[in-house]
């Protein structure tokens, strides 16, 4: 998908690629979700992470408890 937003006939088309046949009445709010996804998405990508780790680095009740302040 290009920077360009989705339009009603496209999004038509990608669902009935994807096997989802939308009925026209559907085509403008799946274009309209279609969209909103990708804005968020790349929002996400903008995200500089540095040196978080992976969710699966974390081990929930092996942190360690400091209280020096």
């Amino acid at each position: 998908m290009s920077a360009a937003e989705l339009t009603p006939p496209e999004a038509a088309r990608w669902a009935a690629r994807a096997g989802l046949p939308l009925p026209a009445e559907r085509h403008a709010a799946a274009a309209a979700t279609a969209n909103h996804i990708h804005s968020v998405v790349a929002v996400l990508r903008e995200l500089d992470f540095g040196d978080t780790p992976p969710a699966s680095a974390y081990r929930a009740g092996e942190e360690q408890h400091d209280a020096a302040v």
